[in-house]
């Protein structure tokens, strides 16, 4: 026998002993007895008379219509088949009870496993996992949806350890509306798995404080084994990954996450800009803006550029009106992956796989 007909029976033999073990199983049973016997008391009692029933059929056709039906289609009349019919209209009703009761438990304990992020998702293409969660996440979401246009909400999926009653809060929201939830913790390759990280397209993992107690070292350990378990799974997967702190920075470079976020670094560095009183956090503010169309942007050119100077971009972009302001390149391919080039010089030629950096405004401002 070979192993595969051997997991085959180990399988049935496995749900057929939950089937023989379930109390389920022996009421149905039981009713399913009762209705038989009933059914043979009037085919019995019934054909000595003149209810109609002349035979086995009758017989069962009577039983299938007050079970199911909960109505007579015979007139029964001696007192073991009215008793017997009696029975089947009861039992016919408990039947019922039964199934509906199984099927109502069926679908609370489907809508329940979805709403604590335990049902499994159906399978996805290139779909955006958010993974942690923290205070504000609600905010965070809002931005993550407005940046990524492209990005529709049932195309999102969150996967942390919350709690199900913030997720389920969260999900309330007509904003959020068809968001996925996976429970569990998102550096678990099974959890990663329900969540489908085998065909996702983009992930944005955020440090996830937890219970609150963990220190930021134990935090940004957790986020690089997360990145190298998903490289590990999916290695063209785009991932961002943030850090409190650059100490393992070099660690997630190894595991090749595509792009670092240093909080603590930029906070440091926003709130140093901030004290020469010189306005240079109202500027970052409107360069790093929630809207798509607006601030800094990375956007494709045509492909004729492609091989040209950096001097003739910038033509064709001027030629595009004052909207939009070409300040760099962002470089991929040979070794490189979304590496900017700020102002290079006009003879710079522009390699493949390049995208345009621009700073743009608001054309309704």
């Amino acid at each position: 026998m070979s192993e595969t007909s051997k997991k085959r029976r180990r399988k049935l033999l496995k749900s057929l002993k939950r089937v023989l073990t379930n109390p389920f199983s022996y009421l149905m049973l039981l009713i399913l007895a009762m209705i038989v016997l009933a059914t043979y008391v009037v085919y019995k009692t019934e054909t000595k008379t003149d209810s109609g029933i002349t035979g086995l059929f009758d017989a069962v056709w009577h039983t299938i219509v007050a079970v199911v039906a909960a109505y007579y289609d015979f007139y029964v009349k001696s007192v073991p088949g009215r008793f017997a019919s009696l029975v089947l209209l009861l039992l016919g009703m408990a039947l019922w009870s039964v199934i509906i009761g199984k099927i109502t438990s069926v679908i609370m304990d489907i809508q329940s496993k979805n709403n604590k992020g335990l049902k499994k998702i159906r399978r996805m293409k290139g779909q955006f996992l958010l993974c942690g969660w923290r205070s504000g996440f609600e905010q965070l979401l809002d931005t993550v949806m407005r940046s990524n246009p492209d990005i529709t909400p049932d195309m999102i999926i969150l996967v942390n350890n919350a709690p199900s009653q913030q997720v389920e809060q969260l999900k309330e929201d007509s904003r959020f509306s068809g968001v996925k939830y996976v429970a569990g913790d998102f550096s678990d390759a099974e959890t990663l798995k329900r969540a489908h990280i085998e065909t996702a397209g983009r992930v944005l993992v955020i440090a996830d404080p937890g219970s609150g107690k963990s220190s930021s070292m134990e935090i940004d350990s957790r986020t690089v084994l997360a990145v190298l378990t998903m490289k590990n799974l999916n290695p063209s997967v785009y991932i961002s990954a943030e850090l409190l702190d650059e100490k393992l920075a070099d660690h997630l470079r190894l595991a090749h996450c595509d792009e670092i976020i240093l909080t603590q670094e930029y906070e440091h560095s926003l709130l140093a800009t901030a004290s020469s009183g010189q306005g240079y956090s109202n500027v970052i503010k409107s360069l790093i803006s929630d809207d798509s169309d607006s601030g800094i942007i990375v956007a494709s050119f045509p492909q004729g550029y492609v091989g040209k100077s950096y001097g003739d971009l910038e033509s064709y972009y001027g030629k595009q009106g004052e909207s939009k302001i070409l300040v760099g390149l962002l470089l991929n391919g040979e070794g490189r992956c979304n590496e900017p080039l700020l102002t290079p010089a006009t003879s710079y030629v522009i390699p493949k796989n390049s995208k345009s950096i621009l700073v743009c405004t608001n054309e309704n401002s």
